[in-house]
């Protein structure tokens, strides 16, 4: 009886930034919202870009393109909000990330991705997981725990705390 090779494959969200293509892991990626009202929160960081009211829960939005250095995001008939689970230091918070449009959900083994470059990419590297190579293109690998700091966390789940004590009649 012949055993079966088990390649570590793993299942990604691919979505574009700019001319940029990312990928998240999707056991990150609880859901794909459609663009909607973002209620901007005073005195918060300028990639964050406020909150939104996903089934009754304040959720903080993120915007990945300013995040990493890039232009603000742009509303488009594409323009879509990525509800991810994002860990830092033992602790989750929900995070919706603005992205200008989510491409699919590729399978990708581990035998495709190689390290994060050193140098030629606008984002520092502890954000990359490493590089994916999908047909002709490389696709943009993200740790989305290591692209917020804790700071960016906390900060997040106190906005969330407030509006949501300010929001409750």
């Amino acid at each position: 009886m012949a055993t079966a090779t088990e390649t570590d494959t793993t299942q990604y969200l691919t979505f574009k930034l700019g001319d940029e293509v990312f990928a998240l892991d999707i056991t990150k990626v609880r859901e794909v919202l459609d663009f909607t009202t973002v209620t901007k929160v005073p005195r918060t960081p300028e990639f964050m870009r406020g909150v939104i009211n996903l089934r009754g829960s304040v959720v903080p939005v993120v915007d990945l393109r300013l995040k990493f250095g890039m232009k603000k995001t742009e509303q488009t008939v594409n323009t879509c909000i990525i509800i991810s689970e994002v860990t830092v230091d033992g602790d989750t918070t929900i995070l919706g990330a603005l992205a200008d449009s989510v491409q699919e959900v590729l399978d990708m083994d581990a035998e495709h991705i190689s390290a994060a470059p050193r140098i030629g990419t606008k984002l520092r590297t502890e954000f990359i997981k490493g590089m994916g190579k999908q047909d002709d293109r490389f696709v943009i690998m993200l740790d989305i725990d290591r692209v917020f700091s804790a700071d960016d966390l906390t900060f997040a789940r106190d906005h969330r705390s407030e509006t949501s004590v300010a929001a409750t009649p």
